[in-house]
């Protein structure tokens, strides 16, 4: 049985996704999904290589740890994201009925906080501001690039 790591560790391997996204041009965000300790999922946003506005970093993050765990539910897992998840993602995320969601940068302009912890399910915890620096560094540093 795998011991459950800290937060800080599993949002260190959600950076590491984004980094890949601003690598091939994307908007760098990333996610992790743990599972009793053991990473069931790894993605990062991919809207631009697959020509897909809804390829965001979270729901190719549920999509392969529901198919890797062959359940449309995930409750026993935890989300780790780098940018707060917009109001598209936080509805996925409810519906997957994730134990746990953590995030690192907050979104004032598209994150779902806007409208509350209730776009969640009920049962999901809710944790912010994990690597909040770095993960907020990483998005202004693709942004001035853009720019």
């Amino acid at each position: 049985m795998l011991s459950v790591l800290s937060d800080d560790y599993y949002m260190d391997l959600a950076i590491r996704e984004a980094e890949k996204a601003a690598v091939e041009g994307e908007v760098p965000v990333g996610a992790v999904i743990s599972c009793e300790g053991a990473i069931v999922a790894k993605a990062y946003n991919q809207t631009e290589k697959l020509q897909d506005s809804t390829a965001h970093a979270e729901l190719l993050a549920v999509t392969a740890a529901s198919a890797h765990l062959g359940s449309k539910w995930l409750p026993q897992c935890t989300l780790y994201v780098t940018l707060e998840p917009c109001i598209m993602c936080a509805g996925a995320l409810y519906w997957a009925r994730l134990g746990r969601v953590v995030y690192g940068a907050s979104d004032d302009k598209r994150g779902f906080m806007q409208y509350g912890k209730e776009l969640l399910h009920p049962s999901t915890k809710l944790e912010y501001g994990v690597r909040h620096d770095t993960c907020k560094a990483l998005l202004q540093q693709f942004f001035a690039l853009k720019r």
